[in-house]
């Protein structure tokens, strides 16, 4: 089993910038892809981004704006959110699975989640 936590989430204002992280362990030997989703209230969990050994994939909505990276060594995947809106405020997931995708139903491991406010 592989256990996921996130942190750094808050709140911040439009335009702003945060960065939120996600801690993994357990059996983390496996060669994993990260995603990272969010939902807000009243909507469907949705992907932002994903990354493999090394390549970022991102949905459109984010992209150019946000950024995720991973640092293996320490087991930790990282979101940087930039020119974050109104529309950015969720709770932001962090996901690990074994395939490339953009599919909630892709991801076996899940963080309890962390949530970013964006105000005006």
């Amino acid at each position: 089993q592989v256990q996921l936590v996130e942190s750094g989430g808050g709140s911040v204002q439009a335009g702003g910038s945060l960065r939120i992280t996600c801690a993994a362990s357990g059996r983390t030997n496996g060669n994993y892809v990260m995603a990272w989703f969010r939902q807000a209230p009243g909507k469907e969990r949705e992907f932002i981004a994903g990354i493999t050994w090394a390549s970022p994939f991102y949905a459109d909505s984010v992209k150019g704006r946000f950024t995720i990276s991973r640092d293996n060594s320490k087991k930790t995947v990282y979101l940087q959110m930039n020119s974050l809106t109104l529309e950015d405020t969720a709770v932001y997931y962090c996901a690990g699975g074994r395939d490339v995708s953009r599919q909630t139903r892709a991801y076996t491991f899940w963080g309890q989640g962390t949530q970013v406010t964006v105000s005006s």
